[in-house]
């Protein structure tokens, strides 16, 4: 009986990840397809009528590989997770909450053609990302323990907290410069643009 009781109380605060990868995965794709819809057909029929899109395609382009990126980012911690929690599910919905908020920030920035409020807005958004992300991979390390797999491969993650300071810098540069904000957003996602190599070393679980 007390076998039985311990089992139960274990299978409550240990979930399986496969749902939460699932859904996640499932959101993900639906924010890159209305991310598309935002480039809207034009009615010329010549490369003069393709002009007015080029900064919403320029603007796409970056939120798509940004979207990417957390996707990929995110298949890799969840390899390098054995089982989630309710903390667990909770900071990954507040990720997909962000994330589905950049068709919106990416469509605004483009029709508007980067302007100072658009930009920083956008900058905003990924900040905001970029924390709900760090926050998912606390909440697992802490699940899982300091003497994890987990907690070890992912130690200091400078590369995040580099990549925070240059959101929140980005912010107040659109008002002074965009072209600044916007190298500093494309700057970021060349540096994640290769997957966590110590999440890809481990295992298959």
């Amino acid at each position: 009986m007390e076998s039985l009781f311990r089992h139960l109380i274990m299978r409550r605060f240990k979930l399986g990840k496969t749902r939460l990868e699932a859904f996640s995965d499932g959101v993900i794709a639906i924010i890159i397809t209305v991310m598309v819809l935002v480039m809207k057909v034009p009615h010329g029929d010549n490369f003069a009528s393709l002009q007015p899109l080029i900064s919403v395609f320029i603007s796409y382009l970056l939120s798509f590989i940004f979207v990417g990126i957390y996707w990929i980012n995110h298949h890799h911690l969840m390899h390098a997770v054995d089982h989630v929690n309710g903390p667990a599910l909770w900071a990954n919905m507040h990720l997909l909450f962000w994330l589905s908020l950049v068709p919106f920030a990416t469509g605004w920035m483009g029709e508007n053609h980067f302007h100072a409020i658009p930009v920083a807005l956008y900058g905003v958004l990924l900040l905001m990302t970029g924390i709900a992300y760090s926050l998912l991979v606390y909440t697992l390390v802490k699940h899982h323990g300091k003497n994890s797999a987990l907690a070890k491969i992912m130690g200091k993650d400078l590369k995040s907290n580099i990549s925070l300071v240059a959101y929140a810098l980005a912010i107040p540069l659109a008002f002074v410069n965009q072209l600044i904000s916007m190298g500093l957003y494309v700057a970021v996602a060349a540096m994640w643009f290769l997957p966590d190599r110590r999440i890809e070393s481990l295992p298959k679980s």
